[in-house]
This record gives structure tokens, C-alpha cells and sequence, in this order.
């Protein structure tokens, strides 16, 4: 395979790994983000069985994007880390106090324990969400590198609207992902309760998903670019719209199943969207983009290094996927409290 060929193809396992952890850890952020919706402590505990024996293992997969990322493409990797040097900081300490906040929550019975934790787990659901989203908000807009490919800019570059509007955007899609999670797994009342959540979950996220759409065609019209040159790429912006249209309509006939799917397809189109947009930039520069900007091809690692990655991830991608699979198998159905729940 050549050069290209190769950079191009770790260019689409990268971004492969990082659809797989939207969609898997999404609903998990999703459920924490909505976990304070629950009425009383036996809801909360049903909210985090649901994804309790799930949630570690969909955080493998941005491991595997923070490795590909270092290995595959370093001068991105380099760039993205330092620049966001700040913004990763808080999304660590997010993950780190989820992670904490499900594992100690019910570690006792005290009611101000458990209440302090589920403000933890919920805040920084919140703050995960959020970082994801303007972190791929400033990837859109773009960043000013110099010509070394380093960040020119500082923090308050990071926070600018557009970047803010993607990280509420990425909130009411995962929110209303994670409440299609919650009406597969619930029973009687609490699942009607689920349901009039994932309702309003999903009016915000259309809310939201329109005015993006708008204010993307005139703050980024680089996004579009694609499409105008390749028009038939436009079945993915319409098959985008129609899986997010489908969401409401299976569920308010009952199928909950099939709306978990049409968000999850709804995620992908979506996120395929950004790729068309992006293409062929890693990071896009504010400043001289021809020649600042960083493409998978001059970001990459030599053809050698990718050789062996590949080798690498043909090995460790199957058996993840084949531990996931087996996880969700045995935990499959509605969630029942028992001695060893969380």
C-alpha cells in the first residue's frame, strides 16, 4: 500500500474509533447527564445499573484514539494536546470524577453521601459532553497555527461562540441518546417517567440540531465545500436528516429499539457530515491554510510505523469488539436491582 493509501486509511480508523465512543460512551454521558431527572434514590440506582456493566469498557475506545492519534498522526497529536492543553485537563478530571462518583455513590446509605456524588456524576457527564463538543467545534472553525504547525492562540480562542454552540449541540444529542438507552432498559412507571424525559430530550436536541445547521451554513461555509464538489455526497446530509426525523416517530409508536438505532445511525451520518466537511484537515489553520494547516498526509507517521500499527489494531480492535458484544449480550434486558447492584 502506499504512502497515501496508508495515512488515509489510519485517517479513517481514527475517526472509525472516535464514531464507536460517541455512540457506546455517549448514552452513558447521556444517563449521567440525566440522572438528576430521576425522582427518588431506587431510579438513580436504575440509571447507573444501566450502564454500569457497560461504561468502562466504551471508554476503551478513546484510548484507542488518543493512542492511534500519538502514533499515527504525532504532529496532530502534538498540536491538538498542546493547544487544548487546558480543555483536556478538565476532560480528564471528568472522566476521572465519573468514574469515581459511579464506583462510590452507593458505598453507603448516608443521603448527603449519595447526594454529593450524584451531583458529581451528573456535573461531569455535563462537563465531558460539553469538552467533546467544543473541542470539535474549533475544529470546525478552525485554529491559528504558525508555520511550525504549533497553536498561535490562547484559551479564551478555545471558548469562542461557535465552539460553545457545538459543546450544547453534542449535550442534547448525547442526552437524548442516553434517554432512549434509559426506555430500553426500564420497567412500569419509571419507564413512562423515562419516556416523557427522552421526549423533551429530543425537542431540545431538534431545537438545537436546526439552529446549528443554520448558523454552521454561515459561520463555516468551508463545510460545504465538499458537498458542492462532489454533489452526490449530499445523500449523507439527507440520510442525516431523515434517521434524526425517525427518532420521534419510532418512539411514539413504542419501538424503542428501533429509535436507539435511528439515533445511532442519526450520530454516524452526523459525524460523517463533519468528516466531509474536514476533509482532508486534522486541524484546519486560521493562518496561511494551505500551508499551516495539518492534513492526515503531512501529519502522519512514517509508512513503517503505520505498517506495524496496523498489525496492532487488527489484533486488539476484533477482541474489544468481541468483549463488548459478549458484555452487552449477557447484560441485555430491563435492569433489576439485586444484592451486587451498584
Amino acid at each position: 500500500m502506499s504512502e497515501f493509501g496508508l495515512s488515509l486509511l489510519w485517517y479513517f480508523v481514527i475517526g472509525i474509533s472516535v464514531l464507536f465512543y460517541v455512540i457506546l460512551d455517549g448514552f452513558d454521558l447521556g444517563v449521567g447527564m440525566l440522572h438528576l431527572f430521576a425522582r427518588k434514590d431506587e431510579e438513580r440506582r436504575i440509571f447507573l445499573n444501566a450502564i454500569g456493566p457497560v461504561w468502562d469498557g466504551n471508554e476503551v475506545w478513546l484510548v484507542i484514539v488518543a493512542g492511534a492519534l500519538f502514533a499515527g498522526f504525532p504532529a496532530a497529536y502534538a498540536t491538538l494536546f498542546s493547544g487544548f492543553y487546558n480543555l483536556c485537563m478538565l476532560l480528564l478530571a471528568g472522566l476521572i470524577l465519573r468514574a469515581v462518583s459511579i464506583e462510590f455513590r452507593s458505598k453507603t446509605n448516608a443521603r448527603y453521601w449519595r447526594i454529593v456524588w450524584d451531583w458529581m456524576f451528573a456535573g461531569a457527564s455535563f462537563v465531558i459532553a460539553f469538552g467533546i463538543g467544543t473541542v470539535m467545534g474549533n475544529l470546525i472553525e478552525g485554529l491559528p497555527l504558525n508555520e511550525d504547525h504549533d497553536f498561535s492562540g490562547d484559551l479564551s480562542l478555545i471558548f469562542r461562540p461557535y465552539p460553545i454552540l457545538i459543546g450544547f449541540f453534542t449535550i442534547a444529542l448525547l442526552m437524548m441518546h442516553g434517554s432512549i438507552y434509559l426506555a430500553l432498559k426500564t420497567e412500569g412507571n419509571l419507564h413512562k417517567h423515562v419516556r416523557r424525559i427522552a421526549h423533551g430530550s429530543t425537542l431540545f436536541f431538534l431545537a438545537m440540531y436546526v439552529l446549528t445547521t443554520v448558523i454552521t451554513w454561515f459561520n463555516s461555509p468551508h463545510m460545504i465545500v465538499n458537498i458542492q464538489l462532489y454533489p452526490v455526497l449530499s445523500v449523507i446530509a439527507i440520510a442525516a436528516f431523515l434517521a434524526i426525523l425517525n427518532i420521534p416517530r419510532e418512539f411514539r409508536y413504542n419501538r424503542d429499539g428501533r429509535a436507539f438505532i435511528s439515533s445511532a445511525v442519526a450520530i454516524t451520518f452526523l459525524f460523517g457530515l463533519y468528516g466531509i466537511g474536514t476533509y482532508p484537515y486534522l486541524i484546519r489553520s486560521t493562518v496561511n491554510q494551505e500551508q499551516n494547516s495539518l492534513t492526515f498526509f503531512n501529519a502522519s507517521a512514517s509508512p513503517l510505523t503505520l505498517r506495524v500499527l496496523l498489525i496492532i489494531v487488527a489484533i486488539g480492535v476484533p477482541l474489544v469488539l468481541a468483549y463488548g458484544s459478549m458484555v452487552y449480550r449477557i447484560f441485555k434486558g430491563k435492569v433489576r436491582l439485586g444484592p451486587t447492584s451498584y
